[in-house]
């Protein structure tokens, strides 16, 4: 049997990571949206301020991401959770550096690019390749996790900067981030470009339209927001995503191994 890349593999194992379906990115995208309106609780609505919530949501990150690499198989629960965590330190972590450090949103941005590109060259550099289907190692996992953690932080920099430096507003970001999905998810099914690389450009952008979405609902109205409560936001997110986790199948993803000779 041969892998895409038209090489010889032999039997399929299953990764420890769910596979990319439409509701996957539905998943995704509630996440992302939670992490925005999560970390700034924590933050803001707490009063606990971007370094301490940064130290907080990186603690239970790295509890987290442990317990996902130690696990044997495939938790969807589990997985989630620690999608969440990347999602909610990535937050606290990117308002840290643009604004308590001064950094700015071009600069916030570049470095975290810088740091994001680094994470997939060295992963890519050791394994040979950066694909999802290749987690189920834990030396793989450790590249995984950290280059989803550089790729949230980037993506709350980058809505952001779109939202507030670029004047757009936040239903200007929505309208931004959706449509170069779309553009990413037509070249999926009408091109041939590498699909390693449209699967983190689609990872990365879904960061920063759950950044938009998220602060577009707890903003206040004079600035473009709903002006909800960050804790009902927050809660209400979490049933969806609960609910979302139950009600669509979540399956390991499969990877195939290749065969000696």
């Amino acid at each position: 049997m041969k892998s895409q890349s038209g090489e010889r593999a032999g039997p399929i194992e299953l990764s420890k990571v769910p596979a990319v379906t439409i509701s996957f990115w539905i998943i995704k995208i509630l996440c992302t949206t939670l992490g925005e309106t999560g970390g700034d609780t924590v933050t803001m609505s707490m009063k606990l301020g971007y370094l301490v919530g940064t130290a907080i949501f990186a603690l239970v990150f790295i509890v987290f991401v442990s317990a996902q690499i130690y696990a044997k198989r495939f938790h969807p629960f589990l997985y989630w959770m620690t999608i969440i965590t990347t999602t909610t330190v990535g937050t606290t972590m990117a308002d840290f550096a643009d604004r308590s450090l001064g950094m700015g949103y071009a600069g916030g941005s570049s470095t975290l690019l810088v740091l994001l590109l680094a994470s997939l060259g060295l992963w890519y550099w050791t394994q040979g390749s950066v694909s999802v289907d290749t987690v189920n190692t834990p030396k793989v996992e450790m590249f995984y996790w950290v280059t989803i953690m550089f790729s949230q932080t980037l993506g709350t920099a980058l809505g952001d900067w779109t939202a507030d430096s670029e004047k757009i507003g936040y239903g200007g970001g929505v309208i931004v981030f959706s449509v170069l999905l779309i553009i990413v998810a037509a070249c999926y099914f009408w091109t041939k470009i590498s699909r390693t690389l449209l699967f983190w450009s689609a990872f990365i952008l879904t960061r920063p339209l759950g950044a938009v979405i998220g602060d577009s609902l707890d903003k206040p109205r004079s600035e473009g927001g709903l002006n909800l409560s960050r804790y009902v936001a927050s809660g209400v997110l979490i049933v969806l995503i609960l609910a979302c986790i139950l009600i669509f199948p979540q399956k390991a993803g499969r990877h195939p191994q290749r065969a000696a000779g």
